[in-house]
């Protein structure tokens, strides 16, 4: 009765090979994800209540994409007319697909580090601070604490910077710092996503 049909490979191959950017100069581009454990981008839907929150923020923006991963939410910002996102990822191949996207897209506004994120923040600031950050770890490994501490103790934020966190559900929020204040949150199945906007 066709219990034990095979599913075939199209059915089993993982679909999301690519992000796509939602709005602005480059709106409907598909850009190729290289496909590392633990990378996770930001679905759509996500994305798009995120940057639907930011919307007056990001034009002119200076914009930080820690654990940048697809590049999901850096070339979105960068779409949308961000005067520059800087980019840290750390696995070499995510970091080269990155660069790829960003030549496919003549992204000059783009600055794409190879780095350890916690390493680049634990460094002092040789620029200006930074408007908008987004902060998207491998979920359970413990990234977010030291990550909030270092951006916060090295000034790498504008005194009324946002600050985006995206981390597993259970996640406990008594590392963010006391100048941070809740601008928006949400929940999508197993992911809480929230907005901060660091207090003057």
């Amino acid at each position: 009765m066709g219990k034990h049909r095979q599913p075939n490979q199209s059915q089993k191959r993982d679909k999301s090979g690519f992000i796509r950017i939602i709005s602005g100069l480059w709106k409907g581009r598909k850009l190729p994800v290289h496909d590392a454990e633990g990378l996770r981008p930001t679905t759509d839907r996500v994305k798009e209540t995120l940057f639907n929150w930011l919307a007056t923020d990001i034009p002119q923006a200076r914009c930080l994409d820690l654990f940048a991963g697809s590049g999901s939410l850096g070339f979105e910002a960068a779409s949308r007319q961000a005067e520059q996102v800087t980019m840290i990822e750390k696995n070499p191949a995510a970091f080269q697909q990155l660069k790829k996207n960003q030549d496919s897209l003549s992204a000059a506004q783009l600055k794409i580090i190879q780095s350890d994120a916690l390493v680049y923040l634990a460094q002092t600031p040789s620029e200006k601070p930074y408007d908008i950050v987004f902060i998207d770890p491998p979920f359970r490994q413990g990234l977010l604490e030291e990550t909030l501490r270092l951006l916060e103790h090295n000034q790498w934020l504008h005194e009324q910077a946002m600050i985006y966190i995206e981390s597993e559900k259970e996640w406990p929020v008594t590392a963010i710092p006391a100048s941070w204040q809740l601008y928006r949150e949400k929940v999508a199945g197993q992911v809480c996503y929230r907005l901060y906007q660091k207090a003057p």
